[in-house]
């Protein structure tokens, strides 16, 4: 990696318009990108960059600015419209309120940035119009975690699919942005198929891991912290209670497993790490899985823990006899890095990033979308079979340390320095 010195960047705007990077895992709109935004920001401050993380203020109560990133990063909350969390397609109303709130902020402690990272297609038409506002040089790399074709692609009905401003949003970030970073060559072919985008900006780097905070803890030990009995077993969800999730097909392989190997399931508890199971006013999701919950009979085999902070993550990992995702879609699927780097085997369904992370028959399995027969086949070989298991979580802890965040943001400042130059000393 290039000495600290020899960067020309100095201090970056880092855009999260519709989701903070502080918030817990598992809420609503939380879940990978928060916990991508955080960790890059917290890395890239410990190599002596200047951080400043925009995103909408969803509380009033809140310090306008947090320093919960380190020293040299910091999250910076942007009243536009309704201090409270509001559904992210009215968020779109309040860019202009939200654009006029970070230039003022800049101005007044009398800042320059010298390169803008946005996350999400709100975000990048935000960095557009701060671009115009500062200087085209400036440049801009972008993320887009998620796509609104792919999410049509999967939609079951009209209500799930994206709105046309999203596409047309993507579409336009494509044309302006100088760089796009992909995380699998997954995303790529879909970009590339779907929005017939330009592949010279695009640069793969990967999101990483926190091996500090994720790393093996004996189980016995996690499941003690947690008050978890030694004889139980355990099956972890973890991530936002959405539909595209498949959180769904979960339910329905236990349910199969619990109906034809009733042993198998003795002792086993899946638990589900997301949302709010006891809000007064549960959301469409929620209520559907906990009605499928009692249609199913799988009320003594699954549970809904709610959110759950980073921080108490990785006890539900070590505690756990594997991670299953059961995603319709999945850009990249942070979760299943996280426990991998714990040591714990990963069952995905073969969708996006997952088919790129997992490795089938070595680090966990994969599975199709939507194929509760094939899921419960997968998960049922995982609690009986003790050494295919521990040799699965061991050969994923191996996997994961070249997600490593230091590798990771010395790749991302890589990008940065060479994104810079091009912008500075154009090509004529």
């Amino acid at each position: 990696m290039i000495a600290r010195e020899q960067y020309p960047i100095r201090r970056i705007a880092m855009l999260s318009v519709h989701t903070c990077p502080l918030a817990m895992l598992g809420g609503k709109k939380t879940g990978g990108m928060n916990v991508y935004v955080r960790e890059l920001s917290r890395e890239l401050g410990r190599h002596g960059i200047l951080v400043d993380v925009f995103t909408r203020s969803q509380d009033d109560c809140q310090p306008r600015v947090k320093h919960d990133l380190g020293n040299d990063a910091r999250v910076i909350h942007i009243p536009a419209g309704p201090e409270s969390p509001i559904p992210v397609q009215d968020i779109g109303n309040y860019l202009d309120e939200f654009i006029a709130g970070v230039l003022d902020f800049a101005k007044v402690e009398g800042l320059q940035y010298d390169l803008l990272h946005s996350h999400y297609w709100l975000s990048g038409l935000v960095a557009e119009r701060l671009r115009q506002a500062w200087g085209f040089t400036i440049p801009i790399v972008h993320m887009f975690h998620t796509l609104g074709h792919m999410k049509n692609r999967i939609a079951l009905d009209d209500e799930q699919r994206a709105a046309p401003e999203r596409i047309k949003g993507e579409s336009r970030i494509l044309e302006f942005a100088n760089r796009i970073v992909i995380s699998t060559p997954a995303e790529e072919a879909q970009l590339k198929w779907l929005y017939g985008a330009d592949t010279s900006k695009f640069v793969t780097i990967p999101p990483g891991v926190d091996l500090e905070r994720f790393h093996p803890i004996p189980k016995a030990l996690a499941k003690e912290r947690l008050g978890i009995p030694r004889t139980n077993r355990n099956i972890l969800f973890a991530g936002r209670i959405e539909r595209l999730k498949g959180i769904d097909t979960l339910m329905q392989a236990m349910a199969l497993i619990q109906e034809r190997r009733p042993a198998a399931v003795e002792n086993v508890c899946v638990a589900i790490i997301g949302g709010d199971p006891w809000s007064d006013s549960q959301d469409d999701e929620m209520a559907r899985l906990q009605t499928l919950r009692q249609e199913l009979d799988v009320r003594d085999l699954v549970t809904v823990l709610g959110s759950k902070d980073q921080e108490v993550l990785p006890e539900y990992y070590a505690a756990a006899e594997m991670v299953v995702m059961p995603s319709h879609y999945e850009s990249f699927g942070l979760v299943a890095l996280e426990a991998m780097a714990m040591g714990t085997p990963v069952i995905a369904s073969e969708v996006g990033g997952l088919a790129f992370l997992v490795r089938d028959g070595e680090t966990g399995y994969h599975v199709p979308s939507r194929d509760p027969e094939a899921l419960a086949e997968r998960i049922y070989r995982l609690l009986v079979d003790d050494d295919c298991r521990r040799g699965m979580g061991r050969n994923a802890q191996a996997y994961a340390r070249q997600y490593a965040w230091p590798i990771i943001a010395g790749q991302m400042l890589e990008l940065y320095e060479d994104v810079w130059r091009s912008v500075q000393t154009p090509v004529i």
